[in-house]
């Protein structure tokens, strides 16, 4: 599968005015409980260096990995009794190059060990027949309250993996958890739903070498009660780690709370370097800047300071924007030019964390015409979402929308995109 979004549009206008200048403070003598914290988080990132995906190509592998993935091949089909081994529709003991790229997620899950990758894949296929796994898409399971909400597919990052996220701070609320959790019948309904989200991720593979094979996980832990949920926590954790070896490049943990940092750090020296490698750790507040990295802004849900609302997905892909920054102390003024009369404009802005001055206005062409105040300067909380307005024109001119970040001194991270609709008057 081949990413099919369209590269974003050249932006208009920029033009960047700093209105006032960053006040320069000095530092205190020793660091504060927040800088303290601010740097083992800072540890704890950069001790996860890029991961770099897995090749799929028999070519590209070492001797001893193509031996290893014959050798799983031989023992699977000397072991099988009954019809040919299926996974997500792809025969295991066939010429199928797709079938290749699965056997090599279950080597690389222990190490090229043949006996070992044997024994997890037979567990795996028991698991699925047992589990109904092949059928569950088409199940109704009841839990629409939680779609679109504790987890769910939505949109894709820069390389064109689909991304899964996660928040379970739904489940505070104990009216809710017991709902959901109260007790193992539920729970395993529960289980299942979950299942059923990763295997609608995953109908989105490839499984071909030079494909997207794997999927991009954001967990957030804003209000995640982790005492109330460690027995779900830890069930989902060891059915996936189970049955769906080497399905996830990167694992982006966002709204992380401060003491993740430390945890991170005493649990480190226990984790493999592979492991490590897929983890980016954003605290809150930097949420958007690290969504950033990975994944284009239309693609962000808004309440992570994206563009992406779930009614937008319903239009078809995306509408790609342009991305800016905003330094401290700036002021950013996007000019749109060239807006005939009677013609509409929408558009969408969104700043990563907000907490800065936005407004509108529409400038006529004409002299003698007034600028009209489309949106007031008003300032924007951290925690809104993007914006979304439009404008009809009664003359020519143009549209300037601003982001007034002279009173902070922190970068952030902005996008915007917009249409203009002609009159269809006659």
């Amino acid at each position: 599968m081949e990413s099919t979004q369209p590269p974003p549009p050249p932006p208009p206008a920029v033009a960047a005015a700093v209105a006032a200048s960053p006040i320069s403070t000095p530092k205190p003598p020793f660091p504060s409980k927040k800088s303290f914290v601010s740097s083992l988080m800072e540890v704890a990132t950069l001790r996860s260096p890029s991961f770099k995906e897995d090749t799929y190509f028999i070519s590209h592998l070492k001797s001893s990995e193509r031996k290893a993935l014959q050798d799983l091949k031989n023992n699977l089909s000397a072991a099988t009794t009954t019809d040919s081994p299926s996974m997500w529709g792809i025969p295991l003991l066939s010429d199928d190059e797709r079938a290749d790229v699965i056997l090599l997620k279950f080597l690389r899950a222990r190490d090229f060990k043949v006996p070992d990758s044997l024994t997890m894949l037979q567990k795996s296929l028991q698991w699925r027949l047992e589990f109904g796994a092949d059928g569950i898409l088409d199940e109704d399971l009841g839990f629409k309250e939680l779609e679109g909400v504790v987890a769910y597919m939505q949109g894709y990052d820069r390389e064109g993996h689909p991304v899964c996220y996660n928040a379970y701070g739904v489940f505070k609320d104990k009216e809710i958890y017991e709902k959901i959790f109260g007790d193992d019948e539920k729970l395993k309904k529960f289980l299942k739903w979950r299942v059923q989200v990763l295997e609608r991720g995953i109908n989105l593979l490839d499984f071909k070498p030079g494909g997207i094979n794997s999927l991009i996980q954001v967990t957030d832990l804003k209000n995640m009660p982790k005492r109330e949920l460690r027995v779900a926590s830890n069930s989902i954790l060891s059915l996936f780690q189970d049955n769906y070896p080497e399905l996830v490049a990167r694992k982006i943990f966002i709204n992380v709370p401060w003491y993740f940092s430390i945890l991170y750090s005493m649990f480190s020296p226990f984790l493999t370097q592979r492991t490590k490698s897929k983890f980016v750790i954003a605290k809150e507040g930097n949420v958007a800047e690290t969504l950033y990295k990975f994944i284009r802004p239309e693609d962000v849900p808004v309440q992570y300071g994206g563009l992406n609302r779930p009614s937008d997905l319903q239009n078809g892909p995306p509408k790609p924007a342009s991305e800016f920054a905003v330094k401290g102390g700036e002021k950013v003024n996007i000019q749109i030019e060239g807006i005939e009369g009677g013609a509409t404009i929408t558009w969408d802005i969104v700043v990563g964390g907000w907490e800065l001055e936005y407004s509108a206005e529409f400038i006529p062409i004409a002299d003698g015409s007034y600028t009209i105040a489309v949106e007031k300067p008003r300032r924007i909380s951290a925690n809104e979402e993007a914006i979304h307005n439009s404008f009809t024109t009664k003359e020519p001119g143009k549209m300037v929308i601003s982001v007034d970040n002279t009173a902070s001194r922190r970068k952030k991270v902005a996008a915007y995109r917009y249409v203009v609709r002609k009159s269809t008057a006659i």
